[in-house]
C-alpha cells in the first residue's frame, strides 16, 4: 500500500517490533513529532547511507525502514522531547517528494506474511535460538553486565528480534531488515553466528586463562568491558 510518510534518518536501524528512544531537539524534527502527535500517525526511521545525522537536507537514506510508532512522550525543557516509539511495518522508498522543514516521502509498506511451516523453518528456528542463547552467554561474560532477551514463539518475530539484538554494523542489521522474509534472515543469522561463535570462543578461552593467571599472581582480577571489539564493527555478514 502506498502513503506518504515523514520520515526522520538516523544513524541507527529500526525493526518491527523493536523499541526506539529518541530524544528530539533540533527544531525540523520538533515540528515533525508535533504534526504526528496531532495527526494520530507514525513517521518513517531510515539508516543514514550518506550525510549527518541531524541539520542536514541533503541526507540520504537507504530505501528500507520501518514505521516507528509514537508510545510514549515525555516533554522537556526549551520545547524538546524525550519519546519512546515501537517499530512497525516495513516499507520501500519510492519517491523523496520534499526536504524542507524535514525529508517526506511516498513510500510503498512491504506486507510481509507469517512464516508458512516447512522443513527448513522448523529447522532453523531453534538451531538460530540456541546459537543466539550462547551468543548472549558470552555478551555478558565479555561485558560483565547482564543481558536477557526473551525471544517469541514465532519465526518473523524471532528473526526481528535477533537483528535487533546483535552487536554488529549499522549496514549489517540493515541488510537483515531488508531481506524479503523471516526464512531468508533466519537463515543469514544462523550462517553469522556458526562463523562468528567459534571465534568468541577462543577470546573466552584466552581471557579465562589471563583471569587464572592473574589469581594465581595475586593480581587484581578486575578487568574492562570491550564489548565493541568482540561484537561490533570487526564483524559482518561477509
Amino acid at each position: 500500500m502506498r502513503r506518504r510518510l515523514r520520515l526522520f534518518p538516523l544513524n541507527a536501524v529500526l525493526f518491527p517490533g523493536a523499541v526506539l528512544n529518541l530524544h528530539v531537539f533540533e527544531p525540523r524534527y520538533l515540528q515533525m513529532i508535533q504534526e504526528c502527535l496531532e495527526s494520530g500517525e507514525g513517521f518513517g526511521v531510515t539508516l543514514i547511507a550518506e550525510g549527518a545525522e541531524a541539520g542536514d537536507p541533503n541526507v540520504k537514506p537507504y530505501d528500507v525502514g520501518s514505521i516507528a510508532e509514537i508510545v510514549e512522550v515525555q516533554p522537556l525543557p526549551f520545547g524538546r522531547y524525550f519519546i519512546s516509539t515501537i517499530g512497525r511495518e516495513r516499507f520501500r522508498i519510492c519517491e523523496v517528494v520534499s526536504r524542507e522543514p524535514y525529508l517526506l516521502a511516498d513510500v510503498e509498506t512491504i506486507e510481509e506474511e507469517a512464516a508458512a511451516p516447512d522443513d527448513e523453518v522448523e529447522t532453523l528456528l531453534p538451531a538460530v535460538r540456541s546459537l543466539f542463547g550462547e551468543y548472549l552467554s558470552m555478551l555478558v561474560e565479555f561485558s560483565g553486565q547482564e543481558n536477557f532477551v526473551e525471544l517469541p514463539d514465532d519465526a518473523q518475530g524471532t528473526s526481528y528480534l535477533i537483528g535487533d539484538s546483535l552487536q554488529v554494523a549499522e549496514p549489517v542489521k540493515q541488510r537483515l531488515l531488508e531481506l524479503d522474509d523471516a526464512k531468508s534472515r533466519l537463515r543469514a543469522e544462523h550462517d553469522f553466528l556458526e562463523r562468528l561463535l567459534p571465534q568468541l570462543r577462543r577470546l573466552l578461552e584466552r581471557r579465562r586463562g589471563e583471569l587464572e593467571r592473574r589469581r594465581a599472581a595475586g593480581e587484581d582480577n578486575s578487568y574492562r568491558a570491550a564489548q565493541e571489539r568482540y561484537f561490533g564493527k570487526f564483524f559482518s555478514l561477509n
